[in-house]
């Protein structure tokens, strides 16, 4: 077993599912000390400790409230953790038609997608050690235009661009960010934010299978491991990037 995170101590927002719980499966798997995940339900947090083990603490947290954030930072300081990375993984997917979008699908997409991040990280900042790592997860979306996707689109191209100002605002402190960037990705996103039918998801994946050059659709690990490269002293001279992983689509 790889101890590239031996005594590692860790955030995983969105962490009960998806990307997040792959990403959180992976740092303990490599020697983790703690690895936090936080979510808004209770029941996938707990179906998620069943899965991690007892040295992953779960938080119900809500990435869009300030008051949550401090939460999270108050059970962490309970513990008398330092972290060395923070994953600021949450976000939500929805598909919202330009000409009728209504201001509170705008508003709940913008304030989880990119104030949850933005507060994620500040509210984080005074627990990271110097030289730590931030991954934030963004999407191939930041920069392309698929339809019916504006809001999410321009949501995640804030998220890189937070990369990118992040990484000369904490320099002084060697803390890397990153933006991680994944491509078509089977997550409960597909269920429970796009709404998507298992019909639905299958087509998905046939066309998936045809525009990518690798031919599938990815699995939640094979975005983590990316994600968890970025955090990992393999990628100590790393840092502003986009890291995309969607299997060539975007570079052809």
């Amino acid at each position: 077993m790889s101890s590239q995170f031996l005594n590692h101590v860790s955030v995983v927002t969105g962490g009960s599912t998806g990307i997040g719980l792959a990403i959180a499966q992976g740092l303990l798997a490599q020697g983790a000390k703690r690895v936090y995940v936080t979510g808004r339900s209770r029941k996938s947090l707990d179906e998620a400790l069943g899965v991690l083990g007892d040295s992953a603490v779960a938080v119900v947290s809500d990435v869009s409230r300030l008051a949550d954030l401090e939460y999270l930072k108050a059970e962490i300081e309970k513990r008398g953790d330092r972290l060395d990375s923070i994953f600021a993984n949450a976000g939500i997917c929805e598909k919202h038609p330009f000409g009728a979008t209504a201001e509170a699908d705008y508003d709940r997409t913008f304030d989880i997608n990119v104030k949850g991040v933005f507060y994620t990280v500040q509210t984080l900042l005074p627990l990271l050690s110097d030289g730590a790592s931030v991954v934030l997860t963004s999407s191939i979306c930041s920069s392309n235009g698929m339809a019916e996707l504006s809001v999410y689109n321009a949501s995640k191209a804030a998220v890189r661009s937070f990369a990118r100002t992040w990484t000369n605002d904490l320099r002084a402190r060697k803390i890397r960010v990153n933006a991680l960037s994944p491509g078509f990705t089977r997550t409960p996103l597909m269920d429970n934010s796009l709404k998507l039918d298992h019909a639905q998801i299958d087509s998905l994946k046939e066309y998936v299978s045809q525009i990518t050059p690798l031919g599938y659709m990815a699995d939640p690990a094979e975005i983590a491991s990316a994600g968890l490269f970025l955090a990992s002293s393999d990628a100590r001279y790393i840092t502003g990037i986009e890291l995309t992983v969607d299997g060539g689509l975007s570079q052809i």
